[in-house]
């Protein structure tokens, strides 16, 4: 039986396959354009081809691919075969050099948010050799970047990178003042918990709008939820254990690091949490889960929902970004040092990234909206729509003896006793997680929790090295000039904490008053993706992305577009699915049950002409109310859809479909899932969430 260690990793050209078929030379090269983004010479691209291609060959791969990441938020890939004609009606295997480092697929059918002509179809893919080659599908799949034929970045990748190095140049600037002249790179470092639903594939099949939109549009609440908060960390159950060990497998099989697996708290949810990365390979890991995770779901009968809100009533799903930033020689820069001199250099980045967040909620906001995720933030699983940070007791009274200048009184940490003698007594955790925060300090990391499930990592992590870079910058610039470094050092980090402790809340962020306390404090609370995401393209934030070359102005618009129109879109996928579902579903349903009931009411009376129906009559009352209100809504939501059409510009019409759209949508769920509390189940069309919820 094959080891872990075996299987770990053997789809993948990692470092080891490369130091054992590359010559030394070849191989060096490589690994210097990998540490420290040095440019690849064509003819060592050659060598590294042609033993990649007889790696990927011996593992079963006929053809290759270069896996990219457009704005679509899903990976896509064109493939070819590595066969090549010999002159004597046979073929050769054969990949060179040049097909590894660039392709050009077709670019027209991607979202570009006006950045080409549809009749500029070409595009560019580039290899990115910071990240392995894995193979999947009997595919070498080569990850790239993807830009348009006049060079502006089409995919999430390139910004990223962009961000990174951003990030590495102002750290290094900061480092240098503190005598880190060993430190040649700073990286950002991501783990990323994902969180997801299994159900019955038979069952899903039997729902249009989880087919259509990934989340039920109608479903009554059932008699049992979330509520006994058993399912949370609960045994396993067969058929989700089958499934887990698979999927375990499969990722392993292609590098990922998949660490943790466990029952979430709403019924058929769970998640699975890896051990952090470098961001870049963070974020391709994270997009192949997700689709591993579809792929493993579909053989052991199972369909996996990535849906940020796919049930209502019942927590949503969500995704951890835990962040952090360290060095080539392994200093993690979030990590509170044993000396006073390590502790000035984490306090000085620790408030870097409290003025980044503090200066860019709005930027935070942004990264993590869409359509799906508006149903969660606020909800009881997850943040509200205000970005705060949390520090912890300990951490927060530092900083305000800081401000205060006044000595810090350090306390023993307090003694955690469980009760138990034979159970040893540890120190309370002063930096415990506080579940209640967009962006919670834990130790050595800041766990950013406001990204849906089915997000890539890659808008919000753009973000955060962007905005913590440019704190960086501000302060290298700052500190470089001053005569004396501690003193200015000591005077900025002071000047910091008191400009931004506003946004340090330690509380519960789910409690009503902390909503009029964030606004007394001049917080954000951009409630919707139609409120937030014009302000991406605020002279603020053009400035900044732009300074730090991580986006043009160009490609800020575009993106601005792309996902306004990818809002109006989901929003109006939903809304024409909600009709096509009360119309050819629903009202049938109702009219049959009604139907029957007066059948069922007249042989009654006919029998008991002494007893009167009054039972019957007034559930057919009741239902026949709500159908003409079912009706009702319905015109309304069409109304709403055709008011669309008259709308102009991106703003206004994602501001109509919020406002129009999506609040007759609401309505008329509204009267659908009370219509399913008096039906009988029989008649009912779809599956119900008792089903969906507790059948797997």
């Amino acid at each position: 039986m094959e080891t872990i260690s075996e299987m770990f990793g053997c789809m993948v050209f990692n470092d080891n396959v490369m130091k054992a078929r590359l010559p030394k030379e070849t191989y060096r090269a490589l690994r210097r354009t990998m540490t420290i983004g040095k440019r690849l010479d064509p003819a060592v691209a050659n060598i590294v081809a042609t033993a990649m291609k007889d790696w990927a060959v011996e593992q079963g791969a006929t053809h290759f691919t270069h896996w990219f990441q457009p704005m679509t938020g899903v990976t896509a890939e064109k493939h070819d075969s590595f066969i090549s004609p010999d002159g004597d009606s046979n073929v050769i295997m054969e990949f060179s050099g040049k097909e590894l480092i660039k392709g050009e697929p077709d670019a027209s059918s991607f979202p570009s948010g006006g950045l080409r002509s549809t009749f500029e179809a070409r595009g560019y893919t580039t290899w990115d050799p910071t990240s392995y080659a894995f193979i999947k599908d009997r595919t070498l799949c080569i990850p790239t970047a993807f830009c348009s034929y006049s060079g502006e970045a089409l995919d999430k990748k390139t910004p990223l990178l962009r961000s990174m190095e951003a990030l590495n140049r102002q750290a290094l600037r900061v480092l240098k003042l503190f005598g880190r002249d060993d430190v040649t790179r700073v990286t950002t470092t991501v783990g990323a918990e994902q969180e997801y639903f299994l159900v019955d594939k038979e069952l899903y099949a039997k729902r249009k709008d989880l087919i259509f939109t990934g989340r039920t549009l109608f479903g009554a609440k059932p008699p049992k939820g979330q509520d006994l908060e058993d399912h949370y960390f609960g045994a396993l159950r067969p058929r989700v254990s089958a499934y887990m060990q698979d999927l375990d497998a499969e990722l392993w099989k292609l590098g990922v690091l998949a660490k943790t697996k466990h029952n979430e708290v709403a019924p058929a949810q769970h998640e699975l949490a890896p051990i952090f990365t470098t961001t870049n390979i963070a974020c391709d890991h994270n997009q192949l889960t997700m689709e591993v995770m579809k792929k493993v779901a579909d053989r052991h009968g199972l369909t996996c929902i990535l849906h940020e809100k796919p049930f209502a009533g019942v927590n949503g799903s969500g995704k951890h970004n835990n962040w952090s930033i360290c060095t080539d020689t392994g200093i993690n820069l979030l990590e509170p040092g044993s000396s006073p001199h390590d502790n000035a250099q984490f306090l000085l980045f620790l408030c870097a990234v409290i003025k980044a967040v503090d200066e860019h909620q709005d930027l935070l906001r942004i990264s993590v909206a869409s359509a799906g995720n508006d149903h969660r933030l606020g909800a009881n699983e997850a943040p509200p729509a205000i970005v705060s940070m949390f520090l912890g007791s300990e951490l927060t009274e530092i900083l305000k003896s800081i401000e205060n200048g006044t000595a810090y009184d350090e306390k023993a940490r307090t003694e955690l006793r469980v009760g138990v003698h034979v159970l040893p007594r540890f120190p309370q955790d002063t930096t415990d997680r506080n579940r209640t925060s967009p962006f919670a300090f834990t130790g050595n990391k800041f766990e950013f929790r406001m990204l849906g499930s089915n997000f890539s990592i890659a808008g919000p992590n753009i973000v955060l090295n962007t905005i913590v870079a440019d704190a960086l910058d501000q302060y290298a610039t700052e500190l470089e000039g001053a005569e004396d470094f501690t003193t200015a050092l000591n005077v900025l980090i002071r000047r910091t904490i008191g400009d931004h402790k506003r946004i340090i809340f330690n509380g519960n962020n789910y409690d009503a008053s902390w909503v009029e306390e964030a606004e007394r404090r001049g917080l954000l609370n951009l409630k919707s993706t139609a409120e937030a995401l014009p302000h991406f393209v605020d002279p603020k934030n053009l400035a900044l992305f732009t300074k730090h070359k991580v986006f043009t102005e160009t490609e800020m618009y575009s993106r601005c577009e792309i996902l306004q129109e990818s809002y109006c879109k989901v929003l109006n996928i939903e809304a024409l699915t909600m009709l096509d579902i009360v119309k050819k579903e629903i009202m049938p349903a109702v009219f049959s049950y009604m139907k029957d009931l007066c059948s069922m009411a007249v042989e009654k009376r006919a029998a008991f002409p002494d007893f009167p129906c009054e039972s019957e009559t007034a559930l057919l009352s009741k239902l026949s109310a709500l159908t003409d209100c079912l009706y009702k809504k319905t015109d309304v939501l069409d109304a709403a859809l055709l008011g669309a059409k008259e709308c102009c510009g991106m703003q206004k019409l994602s501001m109509y479909y919020r406002e129009s759209v999506f609040t007759a949508m609401q309505e008329l769920r509204a009267v659908a899932d009370e219509l399913e509390t008096l039906v009988g189940e029989k008649y009912w069309p779809y599956p119900t969430y008792e089903a969906l919820l507790f059948s797997v």
